[in-house]
């Protein structure tokens, strides 16, 4: 296992990696990425992936420390295959949570020949009407430093009823011990979303290409994943009945299912 960085431009990104495999897979965070990095997260990182383990190396990155302003969505993109270059990686599985999709989406009609496979997960083609409302919601919620509303109204959007009925009185137990000393990164991410739209490059998209959404995303819609699986040809798409934004975590197979399509034409 291993926690690096690389350089880019006259900054650093973070990244961490684990397994021995010959082929890759390369990871992109969500928007959470803006409040705290990867860094020194290697092991517990790691958990989830046990089964990839064998045959992949499994890269996680995090976005660049320094971001300027008006740092776009494909600014991102092509600052991760800049970061792959440079860690030698010249073809992977590519899995982009939330904004993470976003960013590999970019990457997949961009950078075409680095992107072997594409998983977007819980992810939406462009700043829609609901996505919009939510994350304008929560810039306005770190712009008044009001750390606990924006981590509870996070997970409200994020988890299903059966999960929250459970965890609801930890989140702003967590919010004390989580609150970053800066709100900038978390915004400049935050604003790349709101400008975001790749619905006229969908059909650029030639790769291999799994969706997997919630059945109830408050986050980014429920016809997010359906816009997608429509723009991308050959695309494939399971919806996970109950679940939402954060179906990536409480779904039992959700790793099983990344795995069988990343080994598809063995």
């Amino acid at each position: 296992m291993k926690n690096g960085q690389v350089r880019i431009g006259n900054t650093e990104m973070y990244y961490v990696s684990f397994g021995r495999g010959s082929r890759h897979i390369v990871v992109l965070p969500g928007l959470s990425d803006g409040l705290a990095t990867v860094k020194g997260k290697a092991v517990i990182l790691s958990l989830p992936y046990r089964k990839f383990l064998k045959d992949y190396t499994v890269y996680m990155f995090s976005r660049k420390n320094d971001m300027p302003q008006g740092y776009t969505m494909e600014d991102m993109a092509d600052d991760q295959a800049r970061a792959m270059e440079l860690l030698g990686i010249r073809k992977a599985g590519v899995l982009g949570v939330s904004q993470g999709g976003m960013i590999a989406q970019c990457m997949a009609y961009r950078h075409p020949e680095m992107v072997e496979k594409l998983i977007l997960v819980c992810t939406a083609a462009d700043a829609n009407d609901t996505l919009r409302s939510v994350v304008s919601a929560w810039v306005e919620m770190a712009g008044r430093g009001d750390h606990t509303a924006l981590m509870v109204d996070t997970a409200e959007k994020m988890y299903s009823d059966r999960y929250l009925k459970k965890n609801r009185k930890i989140f702003p137990l967590v919010a004390r011990f989580t609150k970053p000393a800066s709100y900038d990164r978390f915004m400049r991410n935050a604003y790349a979303i709101l400008h975001f739209d790749a619905r006229d490059h969908l059909s650029e998209i030639t790769c291999p290409t799994c969706i997997l959404a919630g059945e109830n995303d408050l986050t980014v819609g429920n016809d997010a994943a359906y816009t997608l699986h429509r723009g991308i040809a050959g695309s494939t798409l399971h919806v996970y009945e109950s679940l939402g934004h954060g179906a990536f975590e409480e779904a039992g197979d959700f790793y099983d299912r990344v795995l069988t399509f990343l080994n598809q034409g063995i």
